[in-house]
Order: C-alpha cells, then structure tokens, then sequence
C-alpha cells in the first residue's frame, strides 16, 4: 500500500523489452532495499528482484502491467516516480493507493496558473464513474485531488492543479500533450460500487 506521495525522482539505467514484458532497472537511491519489497514505479506497485548497494534495483514486469501502464513504453534515460511502501506509523499524507494501475489516461491540456500548472486528463472509459470534484486520483503514482470532472466529447475529461513542488519532484514536467499517464482511482469509490450492485435495479 502506498500513498501516492512522491519520494524520489529516478532514472532508468536499462530497460529491456522482450515478448511484452519488461526487465527494468532503476537508479533508486535506496541504500536499504530489501529482497522482494515493493515500490511504486510510476504509481505501479513492483517487487524488488535483485539489488546493489547503491540502490541499483532490478524489477520485472509483466505482460499485464506493460499493457495496462505506461511502463510499457519506458526507456532507459527515462525518470520514474518512485515510493516506497507506507508504514503503519507514518502520516497518510495523499490517500490509499494500491499501485494497481486502472488504465492509461492521455494528458489533453497544460497551462501555467501563475507559479503552478493546470493539466487535463482524459481518463480510458469506464473510470470517469469513480471521480468526483475534491476527490483523490493517482497519476503516474501521484496523489492528486480533482477540481473538474467533466463529460467532453463521450469521454471524462479531469482538470487537476499541480503545485510548484509537485511539478519540479515528480516526472510530470517531462510530459507534454498526449503523453500516456497511469491512471488509479480511489479504491474505496471501487469497492462501494461493488457492493451496491446488488441492490441496483
């Protein structure tokens, strides 16, 4: 479980693609990784597989996450957003954040607003459900709240804000329009849907 508060800011060192999947290794800085921990790449939740001392981390990834997320297309020289998972004692500072990706969104708008960004997002069908205006969302592992949500087109158009800090500490600087963005909703809006169905007529 993580928070979607971004840690670090890494590179990509290699990334070798074979058969849609992904061995991918990440200059992560953590000198204190452990065999099989998880960290959130890019808002996507993988499993430590080999380490060295400096914090040179090895994941593989499989078919389903290159094809749901935008780890499918990452290259070496690339920048990650990093977050290793939350203890029970520290601050939930975003909201729960599995790093189970929903879908790809595709960014459809950047402004300045003074010191800070506005971005849209177009969201993949079927997500736009579970965002509502002051909600939380991960993007690219980023925990975010919603200003918009609206209909543009048959399709969930969001309009985020994205603060100086936000905006200098994680990889959204590197996108530009039409970029593929990791997509999670709050996973309790999930779960609530879940259980109403049966008693939706």
């Amino acid at each position: 479980m993580f928070s979607g508060i971004v840690e670090k800011l890494a590179r990509v060192r290699t990334a070798s693609h074979s058969d849609a999947t992904l061995q991918l290794t990440v200059e992560t800085g953590y000198g204190d990784l452990e065999l099989g921990e998880s960290v959130a790449v890019n808002g996507v939740c993988l499993t430590v597989v080999s380490f060295d001392a400096e914090g040179t981390a090895d994941f593989y990834v499989s078919r389903e996450t290159t094809t749901r997320s935008n780890l499918g297309a990452v290259q070496a020289g690339h920048r990650v957003n990093l977050e290793r998972s939350v203890r029970l004692e520290t601050r939930l500072s975003g909201h729960l954040v599995q790093g189970h990706v929903d879908g790809l969104g595709r960014l459809s708008g950047i402004t300045r607003d003074g010191a800070a960004h506005k971005i849209e997002v177009d969201l993949p069908a079927g997500l736009g459900r579970f965002c509502v205006e002051k909600g939380s969302i991960a993007l690219n592992g980023i925990s975010l709240t919603l200003n918009t949500v609206a209909e543009v087109r048959g399709q969930t158009r969001i309009g985020l804000t994205i603060i100086p800090h936000t905006w200098e500490h994680t990889n959204l600087c590197d996108l530009g329009v039409g970029a593929a963005v990791n997509v999670e909703v709050d996973v309790i809006a999930k779960y609530v849907e879940r259980l109403c169905q049966p008693y939706i007529k």
